[in-house]
């Protein structure tokens, strides 16, 4: 990977944007709950840094086929550097802050798609899938990193220093992204007569996923965090079950993301075919060592399961390139954006769900409940797709 020069300028800009994003979430959720001391108006502001996905997934994703991908990119980081520079100013008003927030956001889903399909076309084969493992190593480790250094650079330098950090992290990853990625032709054409329309595009994408059995099973099993990651929103309210403090609720946030990054580190040392065989197992195992919370553990055997399901979930990277290779490269921007929305809808409703039934129930039991239901979805997913491939092979 790292002897093909356009990825490597590519993996530093992603390391810089995403500490930058995640300081930029601990310093806003700062800044909110010290303006009006509300935790839900905190809690309110950190989701809105997650709920644009959802729209702007299947609207703007396709703008990734439709302009060249270098150019996407490089104009998307450059225009949140300027809106985060803006948010930067002391004493800007809070409605002012959510909507140059929510703008922020916005320019994700089209940055993500540009990004996987540019990769996808500059790289092949089990390279693609082990440059896509190492940047989601990379995200995490740089979200980890994000989370712990946060409060501490906001309480050193003040969030609006904070902020202009992360402004200032986007135009740095828009400079090498510009002079360190060679311009592509947009992958629809340079002809804007010759384009099929934005909704036909929208149409064409989710057939082409729904009448395709590998495509379909494959996106099921990209939405099986939808399951496990559930214990994000069990890890408050399961410290409090069992009497554990401020530090153990840290310790069981970062369980999940350290087993990930230790998972795909140690796949990625597994021969290829054989990681593609194992990627059903892994994703039901993911779900199946969550059905543990059956017997109430205590904090340190919660964080080792929870670290197991983090370790079993390195099958996603593998599930996410193999999708992203399966779809003409004419598309891939347009399909990105639909599965990118596909799972952070997935994720959200079950940390929702998750939380809300750890209202009613112990959550060591909630855990379970995920667990089993995660079982049977990521088993069928996982049969859907090794038949989808049988049948394609015996043709």
């Amino acid at each position: 990977m790292f002897a093909v020069a356009e990825f490597r300028w590519s993996w530093i800009a992603l390391v810089g944007s995403v500490i930058g994003d995640q300081l930029a979430r601990v310093a806003l959720s700062i800044l909110v709950f010290d303006r009006t001391g509300s935790a839900g108006l905190a809690a309110l502001t950190y989701a809105l840094t997650l709920l644009p996905d959802i729209v702007s997934g299947p609207l703007l994703g396709g703008l990734a086929d439709r302009l060249p991908r270098r150019r996407l990119m490089v104009t998307c980081d450059a225009a949140r550097a300027v809106l985060v520079g803006l948010m930067a100013i002391p004493g800007v008003p809070l409605w002012i802050l959510c909507v140059l927030l929510v703008a922020v956001q916005m320019f994700a889903a089209p940055f993500q798609s540009a990004r996987s399909a540019f990769l996808a076309s500059m790289l092949t084969g089990d390279i693609y899938r082990a440059a896509i493992g190492l940047s989601s190593v990379t995200d995490q480790a740089a979200r980890l990193a994000g989370f712990v250094l946060g409060a501490t650079i906001v309480a050193a330098l003040g969030t609006s220093q904070a902020l202009a950090l992360n402004a200032l992290s986007f135009a740095a990853s828009a400079v090498l992204l510009r002079f360190g990625l060679q311009e592509r032709p947009a992958a629809l054409g340079d002809d804007p007569a010759a384009r099929p329309s934005w909704w036909s595009s929208l149409v064409a994408g989710a057939r082409l996923v729904w009448s395709n059995r590998r495509l379909r099973y494959l996106l099921a099993l990209c939405c099986v965090p939808g399951f496990y990651n559930t214990v994000l929103g069990l890890a408050t309210p399961y410290a409090a079950s069992i009497g554990g403090a401020e530090l153990a609720v840290g310790i069981l946030f970062a369980a999940n993301p350290a087993g990930q990054i230790a998972g795909i580190l140690l796949t990625s040392r597994i021969a290829p075919a054989r990681r593609m065989a194992m990627m059903g197992p892994l994703a039901i195992g993911t779900c199946a060592v969550l059905i543990g919370g059956v017997f109430q553990p205590g904090l340190w055997v919660t964080v080792g399961l929870w670290c197991l399901s983090g370790m079993c979930a390195s099958f996603l990277p593998l599930a996410q390139a193999t999708f992203v290779q399966e779809i003409p490269d004419a598309q891939r921007g347009q399909v990105i954006g639909l599965a990118r929305t596909a799972l952070v809808v997935s994720q959200g409703m079950g940390i929702l769900v998750a939380g809300a039934a750890a209202d009613l129930w112990k959550p060591a039991m909630v855990m379970t409940g995920a667990g089993v239901v995660g079982v049977i979805y990521a088993a069928g997913a996982a049969r859907g797709y090794r038949n989808a491939g049988s049948e394609r092979a015996n043709k």
